[in-house]
């Protein structure tokens, strides 16, 4: 009974929010609250949702202040050089933006955490994609597919817990992995391409000038397919994360990409911009810059990142310290202080509510029991047959089971079952351990990560629309993962 009811309550979230008929908040709260009545333990509910708070609450306090973090550095500047970097190299070509989107989103997930990967991120590309009309739900779902990959690194946490729960070194666990997961990053980079391509024949591309040219009444005339060069598409197949995507007429594409009246002001402002349509993050005239203590922001945030892979304190501390420090000494004075915390108010509170949320359905699932028996009975529907497979079946449950559990939930509560029924058949756990990080590329897209919630806050994309668009193509990347590690031996 609790199997199925587990099964049903995650698809009633994922039915709900999908089709926009409730807020992913709301989803999150209420959806549970109902099933914990329905298995008979609503007087517990209380008990499971402050459980659930209490173990999300570190990592909403670490988003909370890493968001303010980063913010500041918006605002002083410190990514200014990237984005024009990444401008030139991309040459206002939606193929190179993508895939300029997948290799940055690859080398800062090196940190480990993929809340900060996304910060710096969707900070460096949003402006891209705002500019040139391009959808954010390709920008969202390349980066959280390449951070997917990315989060299997020994600091990453996966491979950390699938050793831990195996007792194995994870070194063992992780280096033979590589060559599969280059296979795995080789394809979001592909992806990447492919996706490009697409949005280049949808809405073609400027010129290197042309994009950086402010607010114009002129119609500019794209060098690919042309402005008008289709009529677009819906969110789910990767065009809708632009509003007016639908049907928009060639002076309507550009008219928003340029910043005209169509375009979205107070999103630009969010995202560190000039409201008057200037290019966000190159407006070299923004009152918020500090570019006489740019080295000591740089410096601040490489200590920072530094402080996190060597686990010098824990990561909500560090974020706690960096933001008290960087606000204190690139603005001292209290009403500027005021103001950049007010300035990022409104993402704190969207994406630490979403924690603060998510920890009701973790609770409720993990408090009535319905993850142990979703996990129990996954496992036991397991054919006999199937046991000296065990590495490649761990490998395709690791896909599901990683997106509809947390991965606290998934290593040390299925790997060990999946572990000693491999083992009675002659299956190594070093294999078992392998297979179970192939689900990672889809897990970062699931709705019990939290830092999703600042991808696509920050991004300012319907979490609907991301899992429509995502799902697919990182469930792919993780089978491209998987027919890599039995390729190679792996596996």
């Amino acid at each position: 009974m609790l199997t199925v009811l587990g099964f049903a309550m995650i698809a009633t979230f994922l039915v709900l929010i999908m089709m926009k008929r409730m807020s992913p908040i709301a989803a999150l709260v209420l959806i549970p609250a109902l099933f914990c009545v329905a298995v008979g333990q609503g007087a517990q509910l209380g008990d499971y949702v402050i459980e659930g708070v209490g173990k999300l609450a570190p990592t909403a306090a670490m988003l909370m202040f890493a968001i303010v973090y980063f913010g500041v550095m918006i605002d002083v500047g410190l990514f200014d050089p990237i984005v024009r970097g990444i401008l030139r190299f991309c040459k206002a070509d939606p193929v190179r933006i993508v895939v300029g989107t997948a290799v940055l989103a690859a080398i800062v997930s090196l940190d480990g955490d993929g809340s900060t990967t996304f910060m710096i991120t969707v900070s460096a590309m949003y402006p891209l994609y705002k500019r040139l009309g391009m959808s954010l739900v390709v920008m969202t779902g390349v980066a959280a597919t390449a951070n997917g990959v990315m989060n299997t690194l020994p600091w990453g946490g996966p491979t950390a817990r699938a050793a831990t729960a195996l007792k194995l070194d994870a070194a063992d666990v992780f280096v033979p992995m590589i060559p599969a997961l280059g296979t795995g990053l080789l394809f979001v980079f592909v992806l990447a391409y492919v996706l490009g391509r697409r949005e280049r024949k949808r809405i073609g591309y400027l010129t290197l000038d042309e994009a950086l040219v402010p607010e114009t009444d002129t119609v500019l005339v794209a060098t690919g397919g042309g402005a008008g060069a289709g009529t677009g598409a819906s969110a789910a197949d990767g065009s809708g994360g632009r509003a007016g995507a639908g049907t928009g007429t060639g002076p309507d594409l550009v008219e928003r990409a340029t910043g005209g009246p169509g375009a979205d002001r107070d999103a630009d402002r969010d995202a560190g911009g000039d409201a008057d349509g200037g290019f966000q993050g190159l407006d070299p005239h923004r009152a918020t810059l500090r570019p006489k203590l740019y080295w000591f922001n740089a410096g601040l945030t490489v200590a920072l990142l530094a402080a996190m892979i060597l686990e010098l304190m824990p990561i909500p501390v560090l974020f706690l310290l960096g933001a008290a420090l960087a606000l204190t000494v690139n603005y001292p004075n209290m009403a500027e202080q005021r103001a950049r915390i007010a300035a990022h108010a409104d993402n704190v509170l969207n994406v630490s509510g979403m924690v603060f949320a998510a920890a009701v359905f973790t609770g409720v699932l993990t408090g009535t029991g319905m993850v142990k028996h979703m996990a129990d009975w996954l496992v036991g529907a397991i054919p006999e047959g199937m046991g000296p497979h065990m590495g490649l079946v761990t490998g395709v449950l690791s896909i599901p089971l990683t997106y509809f559990m947390s991965n606290d939930g998934f290593y040390f509560g299925v790997v060990p079952v999946l572990a000693e029924a491999g083992a009675a058949h002659g299956v190594s756990p070093l294999e078992i351990a392998r297979a179970s990080l192939v689900g990672q590329a889809l897990h970062m897209s699931s709705p019990l990560v939290p830092a999703v919630y600042v991808l696509v806050g920050m991004a300012k994309v319907e979490f609907g629309d991301h899992t429509r668009f995502t799902v697919k193509w990182a469930a792919l990347t993780s089978l491209v993962v998987l027919a890599a590690g039995i390729l190679f031996g792996i596996i």
